[in-house]
């Protein structure tokens, strides 16, 4: 189902969820919206992120995946860990959850007129043939890697399908290529 194309004014928003909000939606979040800034679709989207769980609100990112985004040239010292909200399924354009039990969470809470807002992230990477975003927490430093790799992947995608079907490209910045 196509979209109307957005204007500036007529955001796409997309969130991030992932379970304590501390490793997977911030590192997707910022760097979806550092390609978003890139690519010149930084007056088109909104993006934030939140977890399914409360147990850390308030909190930054861990700093293993802050340190994993850094050495990317991704900043992720300004996150604060919130909590998913059902209205979130009515705020958001997108509604990214990271594995089985995200995506349980969040259609549970979501309102029937919304739950198809609702998404495997790495659905927008299918050459990957992965469904989940494995949660890195009780991993090693390299986990955090793998992490922002298929993040990587999927924001591309995602960028793909939000210019195609959200964005007037009489309208776009000029370093939007068709």
């Amino acid at each position: 189902m196509t979209q109307p194309l957005r204007t500036p004014q007529d955001k796409v928003k997309v969130m991030f969820v992932c379970m304590g909000n501390i490793c997977r939606s911030p590192s997707a979040e910022a760097v979806f919206h550092y390609m978003a800034q890139t690519s010149g679709l930084r007056d088109y989207i909104e993006v934030a992120s939140s977890g399914t769980h409360d147990y850390h609100v308030g909190r930054p990112a861990d700093k293993r995946s802050h340190a994993a985004a850094q050495s990317r040239g991704i900043d992720l010292s300004e996150h604060r860990a919130q909590h998913f909200k059902a209205e979130h399924c009515i705020q958001y354009d997108y509604v990214l959850v990271m594995d089985r039990v995200n995506h349980a969470h969040v259609i549970g809470h979501c309102p029937a007129e919304h739950q198809h807002k609702v998404h495997y992230f790495l659905d927008f990477a299918p050459q990957l043939n992965l469904k989940e975003v494995p949660d890195p927490y009780y991993g090693g430093a390299d986990g955090f890697d793998v992490v922002l790799d298929l993040i990587e992947a999927a924001s591309a995608g995602l960028l793909a399908e939000i210019r195609e079907r959200h964005v007037d490209p009489a309208r776009a910045h000029p370093e939007i290529t068709a």
